[in-house]
């Protein structure tokens, strides 16, 4: 295992910056590159010290890299890129399309295991953080409803999704929790909630010229896997409001698992809850991908292979502490 843990990020995006920034705070790795579909020479760092080179040319690179982060996008750029680099680089992915992650993860594990790599997918807050904890309530409290909710927060997967849809200029999603469902869970109710009653979609567009607003919006509130399945809303607005009210990228949301222990008449309601609340939804992605590329990175040197997911790490493996510092700090 090197000292320095030697990585490179595919896409620069707001992925890619989040990475780089998350990277400079991460004293044990070393951004040794930036590759991109777009020209090298267009492409602009927050640190311009670190060489940018293009996509076409990353097998060249495949002895330099330790570990591959992807920052492209769940909608088409992982499903091409992911299987094509996990047989040359350990890579880690924030994948997000929750039904199609088991059919991504055997597109993975295939070749990483023929190249003796690791392919982490499905990083971030969620899939990522939110399902360890699902997992742990479920652990916990056999007995009981495991409840996730998301936002009020703009969804990059989401919004990409938005932009991808022909006639769109500019786009945006808000997911939106419902306060009553919540409330209901919390006090331990576990109510029977459908998707829609749990949360509401909310797109701002900005149209190409000519594009039919009609179109558009039934393209959007239809496409499954992204909005078929709840109330979506799609609001038309000129390119300035745009700019103006929808380029933050707040988001958050809750993992709340409603259970009770004991037996007969001496049951109790037990509710686990986890929460986030996130200035930079791609920012904090971003913080959870490094954290796994260095996971990535022990697994493989330990001599693990092939597609790995956020249940299969032991905690331990995201801290540049050592075993002994963290039992001695953290326990």
């Amino acid at each position: 295992m090197t000292s320095v843990i030697r990585v490179a990020i595919a896409g620069y995006g707001n992925l890619g910056r989040g990475a780089q920034a998350a990277i400079k705070q991460s004293p044990d790795m070393h951004l040794v590159g930036v590759f991109s579909r777009r020209d090298p020479a267009s492409v602009t760092l927050i640190d311009d010290s670190v060489p940018v080179y293009s996509m076409d040319d990353i097998e060249k690179y495949k002895d330099d890299v330790d570990v591959l982060i992807l920052c492209g996008g769940s909608k088409s750029d992982l499903p091409e890129q992911g299987p094509v680099l996990a047989g040359l680089f350990n890579i880690v992915d924030s994948f997000d399309t929750h039904a199609k992650i088991p059919e991504y993860f055997a597109a993975l594990d295939a070749p990483a295991k023929k190249a003796g790599k690791i392919a982490m997918l499905s990083v971030g807050w969620d899939p990522g953080l939110f399902s360890i904890n699902r997992l742990y309530g479920e652990a916990i409290l056999p007995v009981g409803e495991t409840y996730t909710f998301w936002g009020k927060g703009l969804s990059q997967g989401h919004s990409d999704a938005v932009r991808r849809v022909a006639g769109v200029k500019s786009g945006v999603q808000y997911t939106l929790p419902s306060e009553t469902a919540m409330a209901r869970v919390r006090s331990g109710e576990q109510p029977a909630l459908s998707t829609r009653e749990k949360h509401t979609r909310e797109c701002y567009v900005v149209l190409e010229e000519g594009a039919d607003a009609h179109t558009v919006r039934e393209a959007i509130v239809t496409m499954p896997d992204y909005f078929a399945d709840y109330d979506t809303t799609v609001h038309f607005i000129d390119q300035q409001t745009f700019e103006r009210e929808h380029r933050k990228m707040p988001h958050g949301g809750f993992v709340i698992r409603s259970g009770v222990s004991g037996i007969d008449n001496e049951q109790h309601n037990q509710v686990l809850e986890f929460s986030l609340n996130l200035g930079s939804n791609p920012e904090f992605t971003s913080s959870v991908l490094v954290a796994y590329a260095r996971a990535a990175y022990k697994m493989n040197v330990a001599g693990e292979t092939g597609a790995k997911t956020v249940l299969d790490v032991a905690p331990s493996l995201l801290s540049p502490k050592s075993p002994a510092q963290l039992r001695k700090e953290l326990l």
